[in-house]
């Protein structure tokens, strides 16, 4: 059965009430044309309640989202930019940085710009700016649910090494509120290389706005730096935009249900009888967190960023003794569930976080090395 427009349907109920299942659903596949964004591929998706759009070109990243016609995702001024236009220096990378619901950081380095092994390394890698080969887009009927499918694969790749590649699918379903994500990544090659991933998923107005909350399975977290202890015990807290506000960076380690998946969300009661927002993901996959709290003017948004290590630079993640690794021929699997929250829901969503949590109050530590320490035991 599908869930749609407030009732449920059986599959014959719909087909003979629609020529064509694009009528309410599907994947269309197009170019876009103007200004920076000229030339790039991308996927519009529809499943009856939320749509989105897919930047082929732009390692399949999920830029524009809308539930029911209200945005859930922030916008940067650069909007969609062809990866022609990547900038790999410094913070070059903000240049065509979209937010978007969801933009790839990696794959052999990610995070702060940093000097490793003789290598200088950029913001937040290469994966975002990596074209992706379509392999695969359908939608189709599997039994009494619809479903649309939408696969394809990136790669980081250069002479004498590294050699990997990324095969991301993206998943939904007729009727439901939730984006799948599985990342297959394999080394190609015939070397150990670094394997630095983290999903920077971009959540804006109007969802976020003041009143709206920041829930986790939160176990304890950690500031990142000066500006981000100021006020840090409002780290959860929404307020409206402020000038001259800098932004502040939270590392979390979070607790796990009995399967091992960890929970976030942004939701905002005041809006529309309450809407959110949520991520969940499996910590042993991908056992960092990071929120990225900025409410400043124009640049309006909170990050919800799973990952399998801090944003630092890799050269940190290399001294910390933290910075994973795949090796020659090797595949690991990472997966992220994207969902909207409704109503009721946002209390049900709150309920499991304090069944995770038992309802504690994180704990806040001083120091990132006593977070590491710790989080690693």
């Amino acid at each position: 059965m599908v869930y749609l427009y407030e009732r449920e349907w059986r599959r014959e109920e719909i087909l003979k009430r629609v020529g064509s299942m694009e009528q309410i659903a599907g994947i269309k596949i197009a170019e876009l044309s103007n200004g920076f964004e000229h030339g790039v591929k991308v996927a519009v998706v529809r499943n009856g309640d939320v749509n989105f759009l897919v930047v082929i070109d732009r390692g399949m990243d999920i830029v524009n989202a809308e539930y029911r016609g209200v945005p859930l995702s922030w916008i940067s001024p650069t909007g969609i930019v062809a990866p022609s236009f990547y900038e790999p220096e410094g913070l070059g990378w903000l240049r065509g940085f979209p937010g978007g619901l969801m933009t790839t950081c990696g794959l052999t380095y990610m995070g702060a710009p940093a000097f490793d092994e003789g290598e200088s390394l950029g913001l937040h890698g290469r994966a975002s700016y990596s074209p992706a080969n379509l392999l695969y887009a359908d939608a189709y009927w599997d039994g009494d649910n619809y479903k649309i499918v939408l696969e394809g694969e990136t790669r980081e790749s250069k002479v004498f090494e590294p050699n990997i590649v990324l095969r991301r699918r993206v998943t939904t379903f007729l009727g439901e509120r939730r984006i799948m994500i599985r990342d297959i990544v394999t080394n190609r090659g015939w070397k150990i290389q670094p394997l630095m991933l983290l999903y920077h998923i971009n959540i804006g107005f109007p969802l976020l706005d003041e009143g709206a909350r920041f829930l986790s399975t939160t176990g304890f977290f950690v500031p990142r730096d000066r500006d981000a202890f100021e006020d840090a015990e409002d780290f959860a807290n929404v307020h409206g935009p402020k000038p001259g506000y800098r932004e502040k960076v939270y590392f979390h380690s979070m607790l796990c249900d009995s399967d091992g998946n960890a929970y976030a969300a942004i939701v905002n009661e005041r809006l529309l009888g309450g809407l959110g927002v949520y991520v969940k993901y499996s910590k042993k996959e991908l056992p960092r967190f990071i929120q990225w709290k900025m409410l400043g003017e124009g640049t309006y948004v909170m990050g919800m960023e799973p990952a399998n290590s801090l944003v630092m630079g890799r050269d940190k993640e290399r001294a910390w003794g933290t910075l994973q690794h795949i090796g020659p021929q090797e595949t690991k699997e990472f997966n992220v569930e994207i969902g909207v929250l409704a109503g009721y829901e946002i209390v049900e969503f709150e309920d499991k976080i304090k069944r995770i949590t038992g309802g504690e109050k994180p704990e806040m530590m001083e120091k990132v090395e006593e977070f590491i320490k710790t989080s690693k035991q």
